[in-house]
C-alpha cells in the first residue's frame, strides 16, 4: 500500500514539476521579445559590410538591398520597395519584356532567398545617375556581379546591369524603389 502512495505522489510531483517548467518557459519566452538568432539591425551611417543604413539617400538603398541578399532578408527587402514597384527583365528566348509588381517580386524573391544558400552582391561601376523633379526622383545605372550558391556544385553567376528608379517619399523623407529593369543579358 505504501509502494503505491510513494509512486502516485512520484508521479504527482513529476508532473507539478512538468508544469512549472513549462510555465516558467512560456513566462520567459513571452516576456523576451529579442530574438538571440536575428541579425541586429544598425540604421546608422557607419559604414559596414553587414548593417542596414537610413533610408534618406538614396545611395543607401542600393547598401540595404546588398545587405538584403547578404543577409535573405525579406523584412529590409520590403521596405526597400514603394508600394507601385515594378520589375522588369528581358526573356530573351522568348523576345520581349516580363514585368510584374511588388506582390510577386516579394513572393520570387522570399523563394529564391528560401532556396538558396549564400548570395554576393558586389555592386560595380555607377554608368549614369540624375536626380529629377524637386530631388523627389532619382534614376541609376549601376554594374554588378551576383553569386548565388543554392548548394556547393549548383552555383550561378551573374554580371549585369541594373536601371533603377526611386522616388522620395515626402511624408517621412525615406526613399523607395519603385521600379528596377535588369539589364543584364542571362
Amino acid at each position: 500500500m505504501q509502494n503505491i502512495l510513494s509512486t502516485e505522489l512520484f508521479s504527482r510531483s513529476k508532473l507539478q514539476l512538468a508544469i512549472l517548467t513549462i510555465g516558467l518557459l512560456a513566462a520567459i519566452c513571452t516576456s523576451s521579445c529579442k530574438n538571440p538568432f536575428a541579425p541586429d539591425v544598425d540604421f546608422s551611417d557607419k559604414s559596414s559590410s553587414f548593417s542596414v543604413f537610413n533610408f534618406e539617400k538614396p545611395e543607401n538603398l542600393l547598401k540595404n538591398l546588398q545587405y538584403a541578399y547578404t543577409m535573405k532578408d525579406t523584412l529590409i527587402y520590403g521596405k526597400l520597395l514603394h508600394p507601385d514597384f515594378v520589375f522588369t527583365y528581358r526573356d530573351y528566348e522568348l523576345g520581349f519584356d516580363v514585368s510584374w509588381g511588388r506582390l510577386d517580386e516579394m513572393k520570387t524573391t522570399a523563394a529564391l532567398f528560401a532556396n538558396a544558400e549564400k548570395f554576393d552582391l558586389i555592386w560595380n561601376n555607377i554608368i549614369s545617375e540624375n536626380y529629377y523633379a524637386d530631388s523627389t526622383e532619382y534614376g541609376i545605372v549601376r554594374g554588378f556581379n551576383l553569386t548565388v550558391t543554392f548548394n556547393p556544385s549548383d552555383v550561378v553567376r551573374i554580371d549585369g546591369r541594373v536601371n533603377m528608379k526611386m522616388v522620395k517619399e515626402i511624408s517621412n523623407g525615406t526613399w523607395k524603389i519603385s521600379s528596377w529593369l535588369d539589364e543584364s543579358n542571362n
